[in-house]
C-alpha cells in the first residue's frame, strides 16, 4: 500500500507541536442534501450505534436517509446564522482564542487547529495541515468533558484510522476526558453565575447532558457517572441543596431505554410538582449547537409552558467566554508538560549533508 508522505518536508525543519481541538460536526448547510451526507457519516459509525452491521445498513439506508435529512434540514435552518453553522462558528473562535492565549503564555512553538468528527473541515485535512507545518507533537483535545465511546472514543479511531497511513507519525497525547478538571467547572459556575447577576435564579436548575442507550451503561461506559459528577461539582459551588437541582438527558433516538430522567418528560411534569420557573444549563456541549439552540432553548420551553410552566430560560453553553478559554487552555498547558521542544543540531547537520550531496 501507498503510505501519506511529508511533502516538501525538510529533515532541518524546527518542530512544532500541534494542539487539534475536535467537535462532533455540522452539515454543511441546511439543505436535505447536505443533511442527507452528513447523517449518513454520522449514523455509519458503529460507535454510535451498536446494531448489528447488516440489520443498521438496511435501516439506515433504506428508511432513515428517505426520511430524517428533510425534517434536519428545516431544524437546522433555524439555527444557521449569517456565520453559518454556531457549531461550527463556536469551535473557530475557541480555536484563535486558545491559540492566542497560548502564545500569550509563551508557547510559540504550538500550533492549534480545529476538526469536526463528521463533515468539514475533516479530522483528516486538520492533522494534514498540522502535519506539513512540522509538528511532530501531537495533543489531541475532543471537546466532550464527559467521555462516551460514542463521541471521544469514535475520535480517537479518526485520529487512529488516519495514523495508519502515514509514513512518519507523531507523539500523540489524547485527553479523553475533563468533566471534573477545576478550571472547567469554574467556567461552568461563572456561566451560570453571570445569568443569575442578570436573570436571577428559577425554583430549579436542570443540567441536561445528551442521552445516550442505557445499555450503553451496562456494558461500562462511564458517561453516566461522569455527567452526575460534573453536576454535583458545579451545584457545590453554587452552593445548591439537592433539591435545587436536577442530571437530566436528552436528544434520545429510536424506541429503546436511554438514560434517564429525559429532559423533556422532566420538563412536563416540573410544573404539576410545583415548580413554576426554571433555568437549563448544558455542561457536556462545549458550543451552542442544534441540540441546545433549538432543542433546549426553543422545543423545551414550550413543553414545559404548556404544562404550566410559568418561566423557563436557558443559559447559554460556554463557547467562547473568557473562563472557558482560560480553562482550556490551562488543560492544554498542563497535557504539554514535559513537552518543549529544542533544537536538533544533530539533525540540522544530517540534513545539510543531505543536501550537499544532491547538489553534487
Amino acid at each position: 500500500m501507498g503510505y501519506i508522505n511529508s511533502k516538501n518536508y525538510s529533515h532541518g525543519d524546527a518542530d512544532k507541536i500541534g494542539v487539534l481541538l475536535t467537535n462532533l460536526g455540522t452539515p454543511d448547510e441546511p439543505t436535505p442534501k447536505a443533511l442527507r451526507r452528513y447523517l449518513k457519516q454520522f449514523l455509519s459509525d458503529p460507535r454510535v450505534v451498536e446494531v448489528p452491521r447488516l440489520l443498521w445498513w438496511c435501516i439506515l439506508n433504506g428508511i432513515i436517509l428517505n426520511i430524517r435529512p428533510r425534517r434536519s434540514a428545516k431544524a437546522y435552518a433555524g439555527v444557521f446564522t449569517e456565520q453559518g453553522s454556531p457549531l461550527l462558528f463556536h469551535t473557530v473562535s475557541q480555536s484563535q482564542a486558545v491559540q492566542a492565549a497560548l502564545t500569550a503564555a509563551g508557547q510559540h512553538n504550538v500550533v492549534v487547529d480545529y476538526a469536526m468528527r463528521y463533515g468539514n473541515p475533516s479530522m483528516d485535512s486538520a492533522i494534514e495541515r498540522l502535519m506539513a507545518q512540522g509538528v511532530r507533537k501531537l495533543l489531541v483535545l475532543p471537546l466532550y468533558p464527559q467521555y462516551a465511546a460514542a463521541t471521544t472514543a469514535s475520535t480517537f479511531d479518526a485520529l487512529a484510522a488516519n495514523f495508519t497511513q502515514r509514513r512518519w507519525l507523531p507523539d500523540l497525547r489524547f485527553i479523553s476526558h475533563y468533566h471534573d478538571y477545576p478550571a472547567y467547572i469554574a467556567a461552568c459556575v461563572a456561566q451560570i453565575q453571570a445569568h443569575w447577576q442578570q436573570h436571577g435564579q428559577t425554583d430549579q436548575l436542570l443540567f441536561s447532558y445528551h442521552g445516550i442507550p442505557k445499555r450503553y451503561l451496562l456494558n461500562g461506559d462511564p458517561y453516566h457517572c461522569e455527567c452526575y459528577k460534573t453536576s454535583r461539582l458545579i451545584a457545590e459551588k453554587l452552593g445548591l441543596r439537592k433539591d435545587q437541582y436536577m442530571t437530566t438527558f436528552q436528544s434520545r433516538f429510536g424506541r429503546e431505554e436511554w438514560l434517564k430522567p429525559y429532559t423533556d418528560e422532566t420538563l412536563k411534569a416540573l410544573p404539576g410538582l410545583g415548580v413554576h420557573s426554571v433555568q437549563v444549563f448544558c455542561p457536556g456541549f462545549a458550543a451552542d449547537c442544534l441540540e441546545t439552540i433549538e432543542e433546549i432553548a426553543e422545543e423545551n420551553k414550550e413543553y414545559f409552558e404548556h404544562a404550566g410552566g410559568e418561566r423557563y430560560e436557558y443559559i447559554t453553553a460556554l463557547n467562547d467566554s473568557p473562563a472557558h478559554i482560560e480553562a482550556l487552555t490551562q488543560l492544554i498547558l498542563d497535557n504539554l508538560q514535559g513537552w518543549q521542544i529544542t533544537a536538533d543540531p544533530d539533525r540540522l547537520a544530517r540534513a545539510q549533508q543531505l543536501n550537499h550531496e544532491e547538489v553534487k
